[in-house]
């Protein structure tokens, strides 16, 4: 008699250990069945067998099946981390280029905005300048922030600082002034420079030229003691400064050793206070005697510009009467 049996490796697993003995002493011919069984036992013992392993049979399909769902299920999952990973990083790696590339544009913008926030100022000042022109041959001219005006000079970063605009007369010549703080050519490092610079005006058709008034410069004295630093220069007629301008202004020309510099280092000196000075210019329209110019410094700058004038008339007239007695006594 043949029995025949689906053979898989995973057969023995798949039986009852009562069923596993009975099949393996079958198979090998040690399983004797008894004498008193019949056809029909026979068919029902294999048909036993044949319903265990496929119930076992069909268990393992359907775990397998689950398995394999499982193990899709996980692939999709760890494909979804995957690519969620990935996202991640790429977005980190973007948020690192976009701060990187914040940083590089705020280290380039960091000498811009501050050579804007000095432009600002400057412009500042030009502004609050503005607002006062002068008309009548002189100017007064405050400078703030000394110290700093003083560091970029002596590293260069501006060499020099001009003055506001002023004229002398409404409808006069058009002049300014350039400072070096810390000295030009061979004056650098030694004196403060002042320079007079004549400038395109609406009215220059109908000027008399070349310039040729004389120039003073007078560094003020702050402390009420009059000790006024004052210097001169009378035009060279000959010279391309003083003839009327062709472009915007005309090349500088003044006085390269204005003052040492190492007496406006000083602490304490008498021209520098709460980081500002002061610095007047006089243009002598009138040619008016240079011993009247110490005398035009002690005026109140508060006095309105007439009575200034009728002051200095006043002394004119008395310095001109002393001078008369004199002459008559000797």
């Amino acid at each position: 008699m043949v029995i025949k049996i689906r053979k898989t490796e995973f057969q023995n697993h798949l039986l009852s250990e009562k069923h596993q003995e009975t099949l393996v002493k079958f198979l090998k011919g040690e399983y004797n069945i008894p004498e008193t069984s019949n056809h029909e036992q026979e068919n029902q013992l294999i048909k036993q067998f044949e319903q265990e392993t496929n119930e076992k049979l069909n268990n393992l399909s359907h775990e397998k099946q689950k398995l394999t769902i499982s193990t899709t299920e996980l692939k999709d999952s760890f494909k979804n981390l995957q690519d969620n990973v990935n996202t991640v990083v790429q977005e980190l790696n973007n948020f690192h280029a976009k701060i990187n590339e914040k940083r590089l544009i705020k280290q380039n913008l960091q000498p811009n905005q501050e050579q804007t926030q000095k432009d600002i100022e400057q412009l500042q000042e030009l502004c609050n300048n503005t607002q006062h022109i002068s008309t009548d041959g002189t100017l007064t001219w405050r400078i703030d922030n000394v110290s700093e005006k003083m560091a970029d000079a002596q590293s260069e970063r501006q060499t020099s600082i001009y003055s506001p605009v002023f004229y002398s007369s409404p409808t006069g010549y058009k002049m300014r002034t350039r400072l070096f703080l810390f000295g030009d050519g061979n004056a650098r490092r030694t004196h403060i420079s002042l320079f007079f610079l004549l400038m395109k005006g609406d009215y220059d058709g109908i000027l008399k030229w070349p310039f040729h008034y004389k120039v003073t410069f007078c560094l003020l004295d702050q402390t009420g003691a009059n000790k006024h630093i004052i210097d001169s220069f009378y035009p060279d007629v000959k010279s391309n400064s003083f003839q009327r301008p062709k472009e915007e202004a005309n090349i500088a020309s003044g006085i390269p050793k204005f003052f040492p510099l190492p007496m406006l280092l000083q602490d304490d000196n008498a021209y520098v206070r709460e980081n500002t000075l002061y610095i007047k210019i006089i243009i002598a329209l009138n040619d008016a005697p240079k011993a009247m110019l110490p005398f035009m410094l002690t005026l109140n700058p508060a006095l309105p510009g007439y009575v200034q004038e009728n002051l200095i008339n006043q002394e004119a007239a008395k310095q001109q009467q002393q001078q008369s007695n004199t002459a008559s006594s000797s």
